[in-house]
């Protein structure tokens, strides 16, 4: 009887830490939105080659964040990544001559549990035109990390 005792009173201690350790600990993503002045890049959103994407999107997290990357890729094969209810209109698959390739990491200020991401990104003149998938990474500080992507065009 006093071994079973002393059992549960150790379990009951390693459970009542462990319910400490899961409280503190940051146990949700963070999330990508649309700020009051509009998302940019929107889905199904044209671009002409030489043209500056303005980007324009606001961060949250109920604890910190972390850092975001940006990613364009073609998507001329018409894959998804879907995290979008938008279907665009898709031009014919095609082989990739000269695509565009952007990959990008961007830091947050520590401490902040809300970021408006503006950055400016311009699109080369000499690449494929078509349709690009922009993606965003966003990180919090615990790893926690969500994604969105926006479906593109880069005209001729």
């Amino acid at each position: 009887m006093k071994r079973t005792l002393i059992i549960i009173t150790i379990a009951a201690m390693f459970a009542a830490c462990n319910d400490k350790d899961t409280k503190d600990k940051d146990m949700s993503m963070p999330e990508i939105l649309e700020p009051q002045s509009g998302a940019c890049p929107a889905d199904c959103q044209h671009f002409d080659r030489g043209d500056t994407i303005h980007v324009c999107y606001l961060f949250t997290d109920d604890t910190e964040l972390g850092a975001y990357n940006i990613e364009i890729h073609n998507n001329f094969s018409h894959h998804t990544h879907s995290t979008s209810d938008s279907e665009c209109e898709h031009d014919e698959a095609k082989t990739p001559v000269n695509p565009w390739v952007f990959n990008h990491d961007y830091s947050i200020p520590e401490g902040m549990r809300e970021f408006e991401a503006r950055t400016d990104i311009v699109v080369p003149e000499d690449i494929d035109d078509g349709e690009y998938h922009f993606m965003i990474r966003l990180t919090d500080r615990a790893g926690w990390q969500q994604i969105k992507s926006v479906d593109i065009h880069i005209n001729e």
